[in-house]
């Protein structure tokens, strides 16, 4: 027979005890210092091979005799007594707590701050990753054995189920709460079958970052049952137990579906007046909610709603379910979201065309880098964003703050300086109108180089542009649509030295108000009406595109780089050291240009081409290295073996493995040559040709290859 016996510590020290699933007959009851005496009985089973707190009491008994002795705890009740492995941790073996003290160098129970630190890391790590090594149990993991070792525990009277607050809850008359049992109804969510389902829910939907899928595997794993039910407060009725209201968190996972014949339904806010479909509250029974929500469902008998509305209703269901996407904070995926999945199931279990396809999760906005807080001044209301920043700057800005399940940080500099940029767009926009009748004119036959180049890059724009909506990915598609579109306008501008095109300048401004249309409405409506629009911009379909040819972007990246590449040459030529003659500025300038590599690249890439292929990917520098210089052609070359691979692994890395082909896919003399001019310009040469390198001196050869022309300068002293 149990009975409650108050005691108190020093009562029931050394005393032996009998544990359960131990290997010691006995053990005893020992001091620990870190023990919480105001929870529970203030008595805990010591886990020294993975409890941090526990391994560091047991050390300090062990080493302390004047510990034991201040306790009057005997040598045979410590000495003898040793950790036993019981969970496998990656990282920590099979005594994590002995290494988390080794790790985070804790010396004595009196290391709190360290303790609390390796609790959190050992804890999460050995619930999640840690593998039992017990009997009976061995390679099952921790968060599956936990939940069968319980039930087992509690079967056999072992043990009892105890709840308690995490941490400390004071009401607001200020009173420490305690959990109280009182009659509740609970959802099974840990069902098996039930729990199946959901599973399989998830497994076909988007969530659009793998840490929102993990998280969801993660709470499906450990949630089991939730109280759904309380006695006060604004809520629905339990319909079989109507002294109870469902919980909030419950209540509102299927509520979509009642918004998809929500505008037929609601009339006055009161509900005196019913609404279109003349229905009223009390004669939306559960067979008129099965006949709407099931199609298998018949007509509800002697239903006095009309065949006919509940069809209608019936159809939009239909038409609008499932939920496309849920959008939500990533805090509600431990429940309100992961109910959400489970109800569904459960109402729609027959039917998964009615199950959720998609969930984004979103983070916590920051200010400045700092959490929102009242206390701090560190807060904004939306009044006060709109008032500082107008709605369209503060809409860029929170696009911009960031993507997937980390926290958007609004910063108030990039903010103003997003806001200038808006401007900026606006002003350039009404310069091009203003001077319209200046611009580059002609069919398309005669567009140059880089009016296909600036078509290209406007169309691969568009495409990513609408993959990155798609995907909710407002800070890419803020890129892709504003910052990078600009980037390409600009570009487009520097190197087309004939002058823009008219019919391209207002190409790229009717689509740049499309793409930022859904972050900046507002902007993008007054510069759709400067257009000569009649109708909204939000009247107007996504711009057609077709697709980029990725060979013409190629080609003028090759352009951008080389001419970067020709200016630092000349900075070189005109600053070539201390203690170097410096050279007068040049006048004129000749580019390389080579169709093949030196014969040791080109061995060398040959080489790295079949280590790709065979590894899947670059196998260690040092298997690279050995290879190398196995080849007897390139003995002569070992000191620029490696840097030579080196260039060509970022090459990979930047342009895919084509990087590596022993020839370029580009005509280079011809995108230089249809370039001459812009190049002139940017290196300030008077004159400027290109040449085969196989007309070069040595030296020349070895500096210029496929894809990397050399360019070398000369000064022409004109006679007086």
């Amino acid at each position: 027979m149990l009975r409650a016996v108050h005691l108190i510590g020093q009562d029931i020290m050394g005393i032996p005890l009998e544990a359960p699933l131990t290997v010691h007959k006995t053990i005893y009851t020992l001091p620990m210092l870190t023990i919480k005496e105001d929870k529970g009985t203030g008595i805990v089973t010591s886990v020294p091979s993975d409890a941090p707190d526990d391994y560091a009491a047991l050390r300090d008994l062990k080493n302390k005799p004047q510990l034991r002795e201040k306790y009057g705890i005997k040598d045979n009740m410590v000495l003898p007594f040793d950790p036993i492995p019981i969970i496998e941790i990656p990282g920590y073996g099979n005594l994590c707590a002995v290494a988390a003290c080794d790790k985070y160098k804790i010396v004595s129970q009196n290391d709190r701050d360290k303790l609390a630190e390796a609790k959190e890391d050992t804890y999460k790590k050995g619930f999640y990753e840690g593998v039992m090594l017990v009997k009976g149990y061995e390679g099952q993991k921790v968060q599956d054995a936990k939940k069968i070792v319980q039930t087992l525990m509690v079967d056999s009277n072992d043990a009892v189920i105890y709840k308690e607050p995490e941490k400390l809850v004071m009401s607001r008359s200020g009173d420490e709460c305690v959990v109280a049992l009182c009659d509740q109804w609970f959802l099974d969510y840990g069902e098996p079958v039930w729990r199946g389902l959901a599973e399989q829910c998830l497994a076909s939907m988007n969530t659009f970052s793998d840490d929102v899928r993990h998280n969801f595997l993660s709470t499906l794993d450990w949630l089991h049952e939730h109280a759904c039910s309380r006695s006060y407060g604004l809520g629905t009725k339990m319909p079989w137990d109507p002294k109870y209201l469902i919980e909030s968190l419950s209540d509102s996972t299927i509520y979509m579906a009642y918004y998809t014949v929500d505008h037929l339904l609601q009339g006055k806010w009161d509900g005196s007046i019913p609404g279109p479909a003349n229905i009223k509250p009390e004669q939306l029974t559960p067979e008129v909610w099965d006949y709407i929500f099931y199609k298998t469902k018949p007509y509800p008998a002697g239903c006095s709603i009309p065949k006919a509305t509940l069809d209608k209703l019936r159809h939009e269901f239909e038409y609008w379910y499932p939920v496309d996407v849920r959008m939500s904070g990533k805090d509600l995926i431990p429940n309100h979201l992961t109910y959400f999945i489970y109800c569904h199931c459960a109402m729609w279990s027959d039917d998964r065309s009615k199950w959720p396809k998609a969930v984004r999760a979103n983070g916590h906005l920051l200010i400045n880098s700092e959490k929102m807080s009242k206390s701090t001044g560190n807060f904004c209301t939306l009044e006060e964003a709109i008032n500082k920043f107008s709605a369209d700057g503060m809409r860029m800005s929170l696009a911009d703050a960031g993507d997937h399940i980390e926290d958007a940080n609004f910063v108030e500099k990039m903010a103003e300086a997003g806001l200038l940029r808006l401007y900026s767009l606006l002003e350039w926009v009404r310069e091009m109108l203003a001077s319209k009748d200046s611009l580059r004119v002609g069919p398309a036959s005669s567009y140059t180089f880089n009016d296909r180049v600036f078509i290209s890059e406007m169309n691969k724009s568009i495409a990513e542009t609408k993959t990155n909506y798609e995907e909710f990915l407002f800070r890419a598609a803020l890129r892709t649509a504003f910052f990078e579109f600009q980037a390409k306008r600009d570009r487009y501008r520097e190197v087309e030295t004939e002058g823009m095109h008219r019919d391209l300048v207002f190409r790229f401004i009717e689509t740049q108000a499309l793409l930022l249309a859904p972050i900046c409405p507002h902007l993008t409506e007054y510069i759709w009406g400067l257009l000569g629009k009649e109708e909204s911009i939000m009247w107007a379909p996504w711009p057609v595109a077709e697709p980029a040819d990725e060979h013409l972007i190629r080609s003028s990246q090759y352009l951008t780089d080389s001419s970067h590449e020709f200016r630092l040459r000349k900075k070189a030529v005109l600053n070539p050291g201390k203690g170097k003659r410096v050279q007068a500025a040049p006048t004129h300038a000749t580019i390389w240009v080579a169709k093949n590599y030196p014969p040791w690249q080109n061995l060398v890439l040959t080489v790295l081409q079949k280590l790709y292929q065979d590894n899947n990917g670059f196998p260690d520098n040092k298997i690279i290295s050995q290879e190398l210089i196995s080849k007897p052609e390139l003995k002569k070359y070992t000191k620029k073996l490696m840097p030579f691979v080196q260039v060509a692994k970022e090459n990979v890395e930047k342009n895919g493995v084509r990087a590596l082909a022993l020839t370029s896919d580009i005509d280079e003399a011809e995108v230089l040559n249809l370039n001459l001019q812009y190049l002139a310009n940017t290196v300030e040469v008077e004159g400027l040709e290109v040449k085969s390198s196989d007309l070069a001196d040595d030296k020349v050869k070895e500096d210029c290859c496929p894809g990397k022309p050399f360019i070398s300068f000369i000064t022409e002293i004109q006679q007086q």
